[in-house]
């Protein structure tokens, strides 16, 4: 979504997580974490997390400024992306990679195998469900998470609420704002792709 909203054209690859590609010896050569996304520059400089690459990207192509267009503003998003991966994308990983069948000793990423403990699962999903009003009331009536404009908060709470669903979540029914937010968020080209 990141690139998408950049408006960039960038060659990609697509590695298959469900069949394990990540932890072939091939891909661990170019990510010994095991984990997606990497982003390799010409010069062979590779970035293997998405704040890593987005900053890139943001420092490469500053406009759109996704990562905020001052100081202040950066500061800001930055807080709000933390936010929203601590308590959202880490409860629902926490759900799912703890429950999965497909994720069996696969409850953490990287490239060591863990065990799924239930009780994660369960503590995730209660997460999951206590950080949707959390949501709600960041966005409040704004048109975007941090404002008038579209940012990095905006893509990775959007993503939160499309992974909530895979741990069968859904948006509370009093929660106004982030279903108009959502509902406006889906109608972006970057979230059909």
């Amino acid at each position: 979504m990141f690139i998408a909203e950049k408006g960039l054209e960038i060659p990609t690859q697509e590695v298959d997580l469900r069949s394990g590609e990540q932890l072939g010896e091939a891909f661990l050569k170019v990510n010994p974490n095991a984990t997606v996304p990497v982003l390799e520059t010409d010069d062979g400089t590779r970035f293997t997390s998405t704040a890593a690459c987005r900053a890139y990207l943001e420092s490469e192509y500053p406009e759109p400024a996704l990562l905020g267009r001052n100081s202040i503003e950066r500061g800001h998003i930055a807080g709000l992306v933390w936010k929203i991966e601590s308590d959202g994308f880490m409860a629902v990983a926490e759900a799912l990679r703890n429950r999965a069948k497909g994720m069996k000793d696969r409850a953490l990423p990287g490239p060591h195998n863990y065990a799924q403990i239930p009780e994660l699962a369960e503590r995730g999903q209660l997460r999951v469900q206590r950080f949707m009003p959390v949501l709600d009331e960041m966005i409040g009536d704004k048109p975007f998470v941090a404002g008038d404009v579209i940012t990095a908060a905006d893509l990775d709470a959007f993503i939160f609420v499309e992974f909530a669903g895979w741990v069968k979540a859904s948006v509370p029914d009093d929660a106004a704002n982030l279903k108009r937010w959502h509902a406006q968020m889906s109608e972006r080209a970057s979230a059909k792709l």
